[in-house]
């Protein structure tokens, strides 16, 4: 296991990140859809995860309705974890009422909300507090200044942001550097083989402006899996829950490149799309969620694989974007620039 600095900051976290989705689900919610593990069934993920090396994990206020930051803050205790071996991150922003305030990034919000996360983790403060989506009414300042806060308080000690735009992370990044704010240290996105528009505008901008990247989903909702091409999805969740999308035809190309690599190594196709993730120079952790101990040492395997630069070339060809505008136009005019730079060399 490697441990990465995250964005600009002194924090090293480990490159595969605990997701805790899977603790707590009930009922017929979405949430029963994607995981019902309880506090026994989490521990034994904890522990296994922290001795495969893993020192970060990942939760929010939504998961389970709030049922998951109570199984996860047990589940440290239970074990016994120091708290200085640890990150843990959650989220705020999503409904956790039924009133209009109860959602959203404003500071009436997120004060009450970060509180109530740590009632619930069982902790004096959370070491990664992130946005949980973009909230087109709430200034972005607003946020910054309520976050500010948090930190000031000694609540939270790094905030990030999760499923926002490049545009959205840049401005923030200025106002915080304006008014003097803590800037954002990470964002948390979907990226996959699958699904690589992130590479467009928000990895060259978390590279340039030193943002680290979570990689949430990183198996496509188990899509990465291989098992839904081959025909036999039954005890999948996306066959309940078809998140995130993925277009077929794309999907199944790219897991007809995977499984020749993945079969060479002996090894699942899974751990293979989690490789793949790992070598990208833009990912700083790859938040891997699991319901069985088996399936979390499988992907926590994934920080063993160095892929072959003709794997990774393979790859590559199959997810490859379609050319986009100014992307193509960025290519074409900075030619010369680049081959003078590899000249150097």
């Amino acid at each position: 296991m490697r441990y990465n600095k995250l964005g600009r900051t002194g924090l090293f976290v480990s490159e595969i990140c605990l997701g805790t989705m899977t603790f707590g689900g009930s009922g017929e919610d979405m949430w029963a859809k994607i995981g019902q593990l309880g506090q026994d069934e989490a521990d034994a993920l904890v522990r296994a995860a922290v001795e495969g090396g893993v020192n970060f994990i990942d939760t929010a206020d939504v998961y389970a309705g709030g049922r998951s930051e109570e199984i996860t803050g047990q589940a440290i205790r239970n074990l016994g974890l120091k708290r200085d071996e640890i990150v843990v991150a959650s989220k705020g922003f999503g409904a956790t009422g039924e009133g209009p305030n109860a959602r959203g990034a404003s500071r009436y919000h997120l004060i009450d909300a970060c509180k109530a996360s740590l009632k619930r983790l069982q902790l004096d403060h959370i070491d990664l507090y992130q946005i949980h989506g973009f909230d087109p009414v709430t200034p972005i300042e607003e946020t910054l200044r309520a976050l500010d806060t948090l930190v000031q308080h000694g609540h939270v000690r790094y905030i990030g942001v999760s499923n926002w735009a490049a545009w959205q992370i840049t401005k923030a990044l200025g106002i915080s550097e304006r008014l003097g704010l803590h800037r954002f240290a990470s964002l948390q996105a979907y990226y996959t083989l699958v699904g690589r528009e992130l590479e467009r505008e928000i990895a060259p901008m978390l590279l340039s402006e030193e943002v680290g990247l979570m990689v949430w989903s990183p198996l496509a909702g188990g899509f990465l899996s291989g098992k839904y091409s081959a025909g036999d999805p039954a005890d999948g969740r996306r066959t309940q829950f078809d998140f995130p999308p993925v277009e077929p035809q794309r999907g199944d190309a790219v897991i007809a490149a995977l499984r020749p690599i993945a079969e060479s190594r002996g090894v699942s196709i899974a751990r293979i799309a989690l490789a793949w993730l790992l070598h990208q120079r833009a990912v700083t952790s790859v938040i891997v969620g699991a319901k069985r101990p088996d399936q979390l040492a499988d992907n926590l395997a994934a920080a063993d694989i160095d892929l072959t630069a003709e794997e990774l070339a393979a790859l590559d060809d199959a997810s490859a974007l379609a050319r986009e505008y100014p992307g193509w136009m960025f290519e074409r005019q900075g030619e010369l620039q680049r081959r003078l730079l590899a000249q150097r060399r």
